[in-house]
C-alpha cells in the first residue's frame, strides 16, 4: 500500500470522527443553557429609498453597488456589457443577459429593480426580464402596475409556474424591491430527485411566495422536472430587449460547507481539467472526472473527493485537507498537478 492510499483512510477515519463530534453538538440544548454558542454577530444593511441605493449587511457578498460590474460576466465569459448610470446598471441594446462570475446555492438574495418611465408596450414586453436563481429558476420582473398579461407570467410570478398571491406592484419609474430565500433542490448519488428547490419571495415588503416548491427549471411554455445539476451555478439576470434598471445587489450564502470564493466555468473550461494523471514510473494515478456536474478526483480507481476551484489554476477538497495546484501552458492547456495532502507532495503529469 503506498503512502497516499494510507493517507486517505486515516483522511476517511478522521472524517468520520468528526462527525460523530458534530452530532453531539447538534445535541437538544437545556432551555437558557449559559455555554450554549451565541450567533455571530452580523450588522445590517440599510433600507433604500426612491432616490437612493440601500446597502447591504455585513455578511452578505455584495454583487452590485453601482461602482462597477466586476462580478458579472456574459455567456461568453467575458465582461458584462450592460451600462452602469449613477448607482444602478441598466440592459443595454444587445448586451445579452448576464451571470455572477461565482455559483450560489442556498441563499438570500437581495435585488432592487426599476422600469424606466415611458415604456409603452404591454403585457409581457412591458420591461420583461427576470432574476433567475442558479440560472434556471426564474422570478419575474415586468411592469405589472394596471399592465394585463398571463397570471404567472406578471411580476414576482415564478415564471410559468405559480402567480404571487397578490400583486405589490410600484409604478413604472420607481424603484422595487425582491427579497429571495431560495433553497436549492438535492439529488442522490445516481442524480434522483432527493427533494425540489423551494422559494420565498417578499415584494416591495410584501410576502407573495411562501416556502413555494419549484416543479422544476424555468422554460417558456414548459414545466420540466428537475434534473441533476451542480450544487452552485451563477445568478443570472435576463435581457429580454427593454431596458430594465437594476441596483444595491447582495446576496448571502446560507450554505457556510462551500467557499465564498468557488468559482463556475464554461463547459470548455472545465473540459480542459478532466483527464488521467500518472504519477512517476509506476501505476499509481489520478483521474478527475466530471460526475452531475461536479468535479470528482479519483486517486487510483480506489478513493474519491469532490473538489472544488478556487481559481483557475487551484482547486481544494471540503473533506480532507486537501490542495490540487495545476499547470498550464500559454495555451491555457493543463499540463500537470501537483496534490498537497497530509504534509506530502504528490507531482502527476496529465496523460490523457
Amino acid at each position: 500500500m503506498n503512502s497516499i492510499s494510507q493517507y486517505v483512510k486515516s483522511a476517511l477515519l478522521c472524517l468520520f470522527l468528526t462527525a460523530c463530534l458534530v452530532a453531539q453538538d447538534n445535541q437538544e440544548w437545556r432551555i437558557h443553557d449559559r455555554s450554549r454558542p451565541k450567533p455571530p454577530v452580523v450588522t445590517p444593511g440599510t433600507t433604500g429609498t426612491q432616490d437612493k441605493a440601500g446597502t447591504a449587511p455585513s455578511d452578505a457578498v455584495v454583487l452590485f453597488d453601482g461602482s462597477n460590474l466586476d462580478a458579472w460576466q456574459n455567456f461568453q465569459d467575458e465582461p458584462a456589457g450592460w451600462n452602469i448610470v449613477g448607482d444602478y446598471m441598466e440592459v443595454s441594446k444587445g448586451g445579452g443577459s448576464i451571470r455572477t462570475r461565482q455559483g450560489f446555492g442556498d441563499c438570500q438574495l437581495h435585488v432592487e429593480w426599476c422600469i424606466p418611465k415611458g415604456i409603452k408596450d404591454k403585457g409581457q414586453d412591458a420591461g420583461n426580464s427576470g432574476v433567475y436563481l442558479m440560472q434556471k429558476y426564474e422570478v419575474q420582473v415586468l411592469n405589472s402596475y394596471g399592465n394585463t398579461t398571463y397570471a404567472d407570467g406578471q411580476a414576482a410570478s415564478l415564471y410559468g409556474q405559480f402567480p404571487p398571491d397578490v400583486n405589490s406592484s410600484r409604478p413604472e419609474g420607481q424603484w422595487q424591491t425582491y427579497d429571495i430565500i431560495f433553497r436549492r433542490p438535492r439529488f442522490d448519488g445516481n442524480g434522483d430527485l432527493i427533494s425540489p428547490a423551494t422559494i420565498t419571495v417578499i415584494h416591495n415588503g410584501v410576502l407573495v411566495h411562501n416556502n413555494r416548491e419549484l416543479f422544476g427549471p424555468t422554460e417558456w411554455q414548459e414545466r420540466p422536472a428537475h434534473s441533476a445539476h451542480p450544487d452552485r451555478l451563477p445568478i443570472m439576470l435576463q435581457d429580454h430587449g427593454n431596458p430594465t434598471r437594476f441596483r444595491n445587489i447582495w446576496i448571502r450564502d446560507l450554505e457556510p460547507g462551500f467557499s465564498d470564493t468557488e468559482l463556475v466555468f464554461s463547459d470548455n473550461q472545465r473540459k480542459r481539467y478532466l483527464g488521467k494523471y500518472q504519477r512517476g514510473g509506476g501505476n499509481s494515478h489520478f483521474i478527475i472526472k466530471e460526475e452531475l456536474g461536479q468535479f470528482a478526483m479519483y486517486f487510483d480507481n480506489t478513493f474519491k473527493y469532490n473538489i472544488y476551484p478556487e481559481s483557475e489554476s487551484k482547486f481544494f477538497a471540503k473533506k480532507v485537507d486537501a490542495q490540487i495546484d495545476f499547470d498550464m501552458n500559454d495555451n491555457g492547456k493543463i499540463t500537470n498537478l501537483t496534490l498537497y495532502m497530509g504534509g506530502g507532495t504528490y507531482p502527476a503529469k496529465k496523460v490523457e
